[in-house]
């Protein structure tokens, strides 16, 4: 009898310990089924494994309806600028730490009375390596944490411009570095929820050399140097898994920028040197993404400037594919 007991006791032990043991890793497999595209306004980590690949084409339509003056307060506006434009984030791993990525920009603008850009223009090429230099560990509470540094290369259209809607680049290479925390927590019912907080700073690394019309808002006949003035954002994102596929997102960011400065001689010989004024806005942009695998997904949304000054009013309609391979 002492024998049959033992026995059942080992039996039993054996069966709770498994039965644990399956729970903890069905629980961890809930939380690494969890699949995401990204929020619409957040910039994402570095790869996981050397390798790694993802293409994310945006897709996006920008319709102002206002302006905020110096004090921030809203006017209407008429006419507009509108804007289609298409950005796509190319990335690649190339360790478990450290990926390089880039955006191609393609844009088209019009603008009643102003007339339209002639043709698609290709803006200004930012290049990035972003280093993961602290692994996330759910447990302890500890995020992952990113660093981002590189160069926007001056590709887009600037100087001696045929049409001011052709004006898409700033003709000077500018430094950007940020720096990114990432972290992800499991809620009640076993809903993901990711959050991003971040922040951008951009500098201008030398001066654009300035011919009439120009993205600067310069004219014929003027002959000088430009230079745009430092900017940068700041923000946060919440991704929120309903189920794998489906996840709610929203961003609030708020983005910042000194006055660009531009000084030479206009058409009739007068010396100019002057410094715009700086600029702000906050946007918040809800999206919905669903997910059809861990590789391939989808984000609708749109980003809504709500506040701001020397800064447009305007609602941005955005869409995006993201592939990982």
């Amino acid at each position: 009898m002492t024998v049959i007991l033992q026995k059942t006791k080992k039996w039993s032990f054996l069966y709770f310990g498994m039965t644990g043991l399956l729970l903890a890793f069905s629980h961890q497999a809930q939380a690494q089924q969890q699949w995401y595209t990204g929020s619409l306004v957040s910039p994402a980590s570095a790869k996981d494994h050397a390798g790694d690949a993802g293409i994310e084409p945006y897709y996006t339509y920008s319709q102002p309806i206002g302006y905020y003056d110096a004090h921030g307060i809203s006017h209407p506006q008429h006419p507009r600028q509108q804007l289609f434009s298409n950005s796509t984030m190319w990335k690649y791993g190339l360790t478990d730490y450290l990926s390089i990525q880039a955006h191609t920009v393609v844009s088209y603008g019009w603008k009643k009375n102003d007339g339209h850009s002639t043709g698609p223009k290709f803006g200004d090429f930012p290049v990035d390596l972003i280093w993961r230099f602290v692994n996330p560990n759910p447990k302890r509470y500890i995020p992952g944490l990113n660093l981002f540094a590189g160069v926007v290369f001056p590709t887009g259209d600037y100087n001696q411009l045929g049409h001011g809607q052709d004006g898409v680049g700033a003709g000077s290479y500018v430094f950007r570095t940020a720096l990114l925390s990432q972290s992800t927590y499991q809620l009640p019912g076993h809903h993901a929820l990711r959050l991003r907080v971040w922040n951008w700073f951009r500098r201008a690394l030398n001066g654009a050399t300035l011919r009439d019309v120009t993205s600067y808002g310069t004219t014929a006949g003027f002959r000088g140097k430009g230079r745009p003035g430092m900017s940068g954002q700041t923000g946060f994102s919440l991704e929120y898994g309903v189920n794998r596929q489906w996840v709610l997102a929203i961003d609030v960011a708020r983005d910042w920028a000194n006055g660009s400065r531009v000084w030479g001689h206009t058409r009739t010989g007068q010396y100019m040197d002057r410094t715009g004024s700086s600029s702000g806005d906050w946007q918040v942009a809800p999206a919905l993404e669903y997910n059809w695998n861990a590789r391939w997904g989808v984000i609708a949304g749109a980003s809504v400037y709500y506040a701001g000054h020397n800064t447009s009013v305007k609602i941005a309609p955005q869409v995006a594919i993201n592939t990982v391979f």
